[in-house]
């Protein structure tokens, strides 16, 4: 099947089943501190799993946008891709095992047509110092659906999974796995759950292509063996415990399912292909690639491969509003486009065209994500611009290597590859490959130092640095978060309704935030929104979440951006007066104060100034 085949008889799958289908959310995570990214399709929809009330009921379908920068440097084997999709089902506090399974079995089996042969699950093995038991009753359910397609399934015990590279298949078609890898929370295995937290054994599906083992990765196979046989293709999470204040584990009154598949690999799976970018989705870019370097896929799928799927991932972050720049989520842009040209680079792909790649992508993600497709322009032209920047980065880079080569040292140090690479964008691949041109080495060993520190110290300054929307969930932070709001509402009052969200940072200490607008905004001007957001907090305004059809929020002027990616039935923050006054009414998820006489301090704008291309930026504060 093709790609957009799968999405669609999924979402349509479970319509059937009474599941309401909501739109994916953005790739930029609202008032989630943990993450740059949407890396997961439940990540957006943790509040309604922990208890909230889903505008659109218990029963939910979607297919989610997701991207996991870990995976850049993976990218060049057959499977790993930055961007994917996500397909989610979840059940909050309805269905549980006995109707999950068998639905995604038969998804699998009868709709998308994979051979019931080839499909391997893993269960939760338990964990006795915790005294959660194993999961029986989905090991129970497993057999009875494969002895329905003829199958008899034994069950293995295999532990962890270096354990099951001793032990191996054992004949076995259901597998036990110990918390490491079939248990899910937030915090990760059950000693690290804090009280309070929920969790649950879960239950992977892989697919078998078939191959032949690669020795080199373990001496046995086993279902979650990296060496090429199997490819996970979808897990359900049986959220179904909570921790308790004295660290035992007793069952949750609201019992949920969270289901994931890997959109792509479904698709590699009904191919029986275990390259994913044998798929369509990537078929008319690699075509593309082929046509206009004169080379082959089969000859170059790493250099091939890193240029689709990063072209496709800077793609869709773009789209959702990220900029390439030199940090946080716009650093990771920057990096792969810049990976993109030096792979396109090497199969002599032209320079200064890689945005034709943009057009593919467009095309094929037409009906999915009609906006995109209207926006290609605009993410052509960023793309343009931002191999336009690194080409004259780049040669920078290569006069700088040429005065190094020029010392006539017979190696390049680790510390001057390492330099090159962050000042210059000059990949390593490149400076050794003309090092030994020079009939010099490169000190890779250093320079593997220095990147691990570099990487280390960056992956540190995210999560203290830059957290998306609250950096926290504290009173402060959720004053300034109500106060954010009402600072929009009165810059669309004062300055024009042009004005919408760019993006916001907000700490106990200040709130930063990024506003649609192409020109200084006055200090009068300034003034005005200041007393607006002032007069509403000491109104002592109530602030209420009124739930309403999207259309209806729409007609009455509720503020919003990215429409199209809530659902048809939406949450509303509204901040009223008893005098009948709405201050603001606007789309969001975050916490709120209950009443805007709950804030203390006067609010006040520190400073404005520009974020980039039509975007200004506003600090403020309460003092």
């Amino acid at each position: 099947m093709r790609t957009n085949e799968i999405r669609t008889a999924f979402l349509d799958y479970f319509a059937a089943r009474h599941h309401a289908a909501i739109p994916s959310s953005s790739l930029m995570p609202e008032n989630d501190p943990t993450t740059l990214f949407t890396g997961s399709g439940m990540q957006p929809l943790l509040p309604y799993l922990l208890g909230a009330q889903h505008p659109s009921g218990k029963r939910l379908v979607n297919s989610q946008k997701c991207f996991r920068a870990e995976d850049i440097e993976e990218i060049g084997d057959n499977r790993h891709t930055t961007f994917f999709e996500m397909l989610g089902n979840w059940s909050l506090g309805e269905y549980f095992k006995q109707e999950q399974l068998p639905w995604f079995f038969s998804f699998l089996t009868d709709r998308v047509g994979l051979d019931p042969a080839k499909l391997y699950v893993t269960v939760f093995a338990g964990d006795e110092k915790n005294g959660i038991p194993k999961d029986e009753e989905a090991v129970g359910l497993w057999k009875k659906l494969f002895a329905e397609k003829g199958i008899e399934a034994e069950d293995v015990m295999i532990g962890s999974e270096q354990d099951g590279y001793e032990k191996g298949m054992q004949g076995g078609r259901i597998f036990y796995y110990d918390a490491r890898k079939n248990w899910w929370s937030r915090a990760g295995v059950p000693e690290k759950m804090p009280a309070g937290e929920p969790g649950g054994p879960d239950s992977e599906v892989f697919y078998d292509f078939g191959t032949a083992h690669d020795p080199r990765f373990g001496r046995e196979c086993h279902p979650n063996c990296d060496c090429g046989r199997f490819m996970e293709i979808g897990n359900s999470v049986f959220m179904e415990y909570v921790k308790t204040e004295q660290g035992t584990f007793v069952m949750l009154p609201q019992r949920n399912v969270d289901f994931g598949g890997g959109l792509e690999r479904i698709a590699a799976a009904s191919n029986d292909s275990p390259d994913v970018f044998a798929i369509d989705v990537f078929r008319d870019m690699i075509a593309l690639v082929e046509k206009k370097s004169g080379q082959s896929y089969v000859d170059n799928k790493k250099a091939f491969r890193v240029i689709a799927d990063h072209l496709r991932g800077a793609f869709f972050m773009i789209a959702d509003g990220v900029v390439p720049s030199n940090t946080d989520r716009g650093y990771i842009v920057r990096r792969l486009l810049r990976r993109a040209v030096r792979f396109a680079d090497v199969i002599g792909f032209p320079a200064g065209t890689l945005a034709e790649l943009a057009q593919p992508i467009a095309t094929y993600y037409a009906d999915a994500y009609p906006s995109i497709n209207q926006d290609s322009g605009r993410i052509a032209a960023e793309i343009t611009r931002e191999e336009e920047k690194f080409r004259r980065t780049l040669a920078k880079g290569m006069r700088e290597l040429e005065k190094i080569i020029k010392t006539g040292a017979d190696m390049i140090s680790g510390r001057d590859a390492f330099v090159l690479f962050t000042t210059y964008g000059m990949p390593f691949e490149l400076t050794e490959e003309l090092a030994k041109e020079n009939g010099i080495s490169v000190d890779g060993a250093t320079y593997q130092q220095e990147m691990d520190k570099h990487q280390n110290l960056s992956r540190t300054a995210s999560k203290e640095k830059f957290k998306g929307g609250l950096v926290d969930h504290g009173e402060k932070t959720t004053m300034l978060h109500t106060c954010t709001h009402l600072m929009l509402a009165g810059l669309r009052k004062y300055v024009g309704d042009h004005v919408h969200q760019a993006g916001s940072n907000i700490t106990e200490e200040r709130t930063r935030f990024d506003f649609t607008h192409g020109e200084k905004v006055s200090r009068e001007a300034l003034d005005q929104v200041e007393s607006y957001v002032n007069e509403a907090i000491g109104k002592k305004c109530t602030v209420v979440v009124e739930t309403m059809s999207k259309g209806e929020a729409q007609r009455i002027g509720v503020e919003g951006s990215f429409w199209e990616k809530y659902p048809d039935m939406v949450n509303v923050y509204a901040v009223k007066s008893a005098d009948g006054i709405a201050y603001s009414r606007e789309l969001c998820g975050g916490p709120h104060v209950k009443n805007t006489g709950d804030i203390t301090g006067t609010f006040k704008i520190v400073k404005e100034e520009s974020s980039g291309a039509g975007v200004r930026r506003i600090k403020a504060i309460l003092e």
